[in-house]
């Protein structure tokens, strides 16, 4: 049986959630292919999300971007720390091709690290990448045109493909562009069990706050009182509020909670914007002007969902009724369909000929 080898970016719960639904629908196809998952992302949460059976390694196959908080880049740190990655990065790719010869690996999947797709290239192995963003473009937004940047883009343009997830980057400069469609994973509507569990009525409001993977929190135990609006937060937050509700308290997952919820509170990022687009809630995002990615999804969370923005100063203090009662007053649209996860699962499929099995 062919053995896959995953790498996921540890650089916030997005790639998670790009990629899970792939190896699970992979999984269901063919039970006996072999999966081993590289990534600096909690094995926790990879479990979570990934229902398929594999090894895990932790891995830094990427620097992604420092972060001071879920919305704050340090970019000279960034730019430093891909200094030192690439000081021997001749060395670094030998090490790697070593390691995925010794592991078997008959394909390598990145999302999007770009060590691991350098590493199947030395080594002759069979290598694509899937993302709605490539670390070239990140890294040349913030760092410039130079040696980096042409060595990160040359893994990428070298891929056997680069799926690229609706909402994304343009990525024109990539001959190996292979556009997909969303991918989301759409959870179950249990609202009468959360108003039941939460001895909420049916007037009462639920807002998923959730700003990704990165570290911080948002300072909710400031934020003033809505009438009849609940706001589900994580419990390492530790959030001291009338009103708050500690998500992993409830008795479903993530994604059943975000479709059972009046709308979502995040950041943009790939993840939430498409879950919360493909289950039909509404999202107030948080603007985000310097993230390049940024523009790409909000234009399609536009065109495809119902959603609004609040400045940075409106979500710190929680000046946010106004919007959150605008939000509910648009009319609901229709969801757009989730069919990435197949058409990526797909492409795999045809890749290692797994047809036969």
């Amino acid at each position: 049986m062919p053995h896959l080898v995953v790498s996921i970016s540890g650089h916030g719960f997005g790639h998670v959630a790009q990629t899970a639904p792939i190896l699970n629908l992979m999984h269901e196809r063919v039970p006996q292919l072999r999966l081993t998952v590289r990534s600096a992302v909690p094995l926790a949460h990879l479990r979570s999300r990934i229902r398929a059976p594999f090894d895990h390694l932790p891995s830094e196959g990427d620097i992604g971007m420092l972060m001071s908080s879920a919305l704050d880049v340090r970019a000279d740190d960034s730019c430093a720390a891909y200094r030192a990655f690439h000081a021997d990065w001749d060395e670094r790719v030998a090490a790697e091709a070593r390691l995925l010869r010794d592991l078997g690996a008959d394909m390598v999947f990145s999302n999007v690290g770009y060590l691991a797709l350098a590493g199947a290239q030395r080594a002759g192995i069979a290598n694509a990448a899937l993302c709605s963003l490539n670390w070239s473009d990140i890294y040349r937004h913030y760092c410039g045109e130079n040696a980096i940047a042409a060595q990160i883009l040359s893994c990428y343009a070298n891929t056997d493909a680069f799926l690229r997830a609706t909402p994304g980057m343009a990525m024109g400069d990539l001959p190996n562009l292979v556009p997909v469609a969303p991918i989301a994973v759409v959870g179950h509507h249990r609202r009468d069990e959360l108003n039941r569990h939460l001895k909420l009525s049916r007037e009462e409001k639920l807002v998923l706050v959730s700003m990704g993977g990165i570290a911080g929190r948002l300072p909710v135990e400031g934020w003033p009182r809505i009438d009849g609006v609940r706001w589900l937060v994580q419990e390492t937050w530790q959030v001291a509020h009338p009103d708050a509700v500690v998500l992993e308290s409830l008795p479903m997952n993530f994604n059943d909670l975000l479709a059972s919820c009046d709308a979502l509170l995040c950041k943009p990022g790939y993840g939430s914007f498409a879950e919360a687009a493909c289950s039909g809630i509404p999202v107030l995002y948080v603007d985000r002007a310097d993230w390049p990615e940024a523009p790409a999804l909000v234009e399609w969370l536009r065109r495809h969902g119902v959603c609004g923005e609040v400045s940075r100063r409106q979500l710190e203090g929680g000046d946010i009724a106004d919007a959150l009662f605008s939000l509910w007053s648009v009319p609901a649209s229709v969801p757009p369909k989730p069919d990435g996860a197949a058409q990526a699962a797909d492409w795999i499929s045809k890749r290692l000929s797994l047809s036969g099995y």
